[in-house]
């Protein structure tokens, strides 16, 4: 900016009489972040009215004055939130656009807001109250998630599927133990969540630029205000402490790791090829040369964000990782990276809900996919163990054995003869077909953690309790 009268580069104001030239334009672009954290504004309003309270409180501020800045503070919320506030870059960021507002709309009184505070604490705090409702609403997407999988599970705990280990038919498993098993994922995603939204719940304001302040101010009242459970323990820790910006991105990267896992699925079990699965479509898109196509771009979109995130961990682990205490610049590149993880990940859970929601499990396609591939060899072997007495090592030997001989005649394992089966073992006997149905497969796995459908019912109960 220029000053007209003088023709020289007039000072930032916020910066008070220490330069006596204004920042070059590269300088004012590199250095502003306006752009991108104006969404703070919410939380730099709160934490400027929870500072003004307590102020008054500890008599730094008269109770007239207190009240004029609260009162200006949600005047310059609405001028936000209704679209009609002008952001200006020279004025760098959130914190300095507001308090410059404030200063137009009360004049002097604004100007002792900042009284025991820094942009350092300033800044620290409103980005805490910010990525703490990250937090909850990472919270409630995840809970709503595991409702939708669970109801899906409760659809169909008898349904028998393939289940697969190295993508190749393992063992039959059942729908709805499988659905179950994306529950226990997102809950320990849920717990993750939880455990660092407690671990972060300290305050930061006070904490001034790196030292504290010499004002007799009172940190648990701000701290009690904004819903922290404590004013942090250590100002220098205070300020440079984007450690729960971290934690919100490696839990969500690990929640975006096994959004795509599902999604990967969901991409597989929706093709021609498996058609285990029908996607709903709402969560679906069409080719525009291909008029038979229904792509499963959701699941495909969804899959790839994780990317994102991960990249941004990543980001912000390189930004902090040479930073000597306190504070440095190299902080204020913290929050985009942030702001575009917390977007994608609300996203990718509300769509992700959306499509198990729609979901539909194709049943008679699904049973005869676990009935291929000599899926119940496992269950013949457990049975020449226990009604053979062979020992495990010989009882596989013999199983495979009877699956290479019902490789060679191009049928499953319950098409051999008994003769067939008695060539390779004298012991078998006919009771060994009773176990040979993926049914019987499946309603054999008893133990805890089993894919039973009895231990499917139960685990569903459970987690319908625990959910509700």
């Amino acid at each position: 900016m220029s000053d007209q009268n003088t023709g020289t580069k007039s000072s930032n104001a916020m910066w008070g009489g220490r330069f006596a030239d204004g920042p070059d334009a590269l300088m004012e672009a590199i250095n502003a972040s306006i752009g991108y954290d104006r969404r703070l504004a919410p939380q730099d309003v709160e934490g400027s009215r929870a500072h003004a309270a307590m102020l008054a409180a500890t008599g730094i501020l008269t109770d007239s004055d207190a009240e004029l800045i609260r009162e200006g503070l949600l005047t310059v919320l609405s001028e936000i939130e209704a679209g009609n506030f002008a952001f200006s870059t020279a004025l760098e960021d959130i914190h300095m656009n507001i308090e410059a507002r404030l200063k137009e709309l009360l004049g002097e009184p604004a100007g002792r807001l900042h009284t025991a505070r820094s942009r350092n604490d300033q800044v620290a705090t409103d980005f805490k109250l910010w990525t703490r409702d990250q937090f909850d609403a990472m919270d409630a997407g995840l809970t709503a998630l595991m409702k939708v999988f669970v109801a899906q599970a409760e659809a169909g705990p008898d349904m028998v599927m393939p289940g697969f280990t190295h993508l190749q038919t393992a063992q039959p498993v059942t729908w709805g133990h499988h659905m179950m098993a994306y529950v226990e994922m997102f809950a320990r995603d849920r717990s993750r969540v939880r455990d660092a939204r407690a671990r972060m719940n300290e305050s930061p304001l006070g904490a001034a630029a790196l030292a504290g302040t010499g004002f007799a101010i009172d940190r648990h009242m701000t701290a009690e205000t904004l819903g922290f459970d404590r004013p942090s323990a250590n100002s220098l820790d205070a300020v440079s402490d984007r450690d729960f910006a971290l934690e919100f991105l490696t839990t969500s990267s690990i929640c975006a790791m096994h959004l795509s896992r599902f999604a990967e699925e969901l991409v597989i079990w929706a093709s021609a090829q498996f058609r285990f699965v029908t996607l709903s479509d709402r969560f679906s898109t069409g080719s525009s040369i291909m008029p038979q196509k229904k792509n499963p771009d959701a699941a495909e979109l969804l899959r790839a964000k994780v990317g994102r995130i991960v990249g941004a961990t990543v980001a912000l682990l390189t930004v902090m990782k040479g930073l000597p205490l306190a504070y440095s610049k190299d902080m204020q590149e913290d929050k985009e990276q942030v702001f575009d993880a917390a977007d994608s990940m609300m996203l990718s859970l509300a769509a992700m809900t959306g499509m198990v929601a729609d979901l539909r499990p194709n049943a008679e396609v699904l049973r005869a996919a676990a009935a291929s591939g000599f899926s119940t060899a496992t269950d013949l072997a457990d049975w020449l163990v226990r009604e053979a007495n062979l020992p495990f090592r010989d009882a596989h030997h013999a199983t495979g054995a009877l699956v290479k001989m019902a490789e060679d005649r191009g049928c499953d394992l319950a098409d051999l003869t008994l003769e067939d089966m008695q060539s390779v073992n004298p012991s078998i006997t006919s009771g060994v077909f009773d176990v040979l149905t993926v049914e019987a497969s499946v309603a054999s796995r008893i133990s805890y953690g089993g894919t039973s459908p009895e231990r499917v019912r139960e685990q569903i109960a459970r987690w319908k309790e625990a959910l509700a």
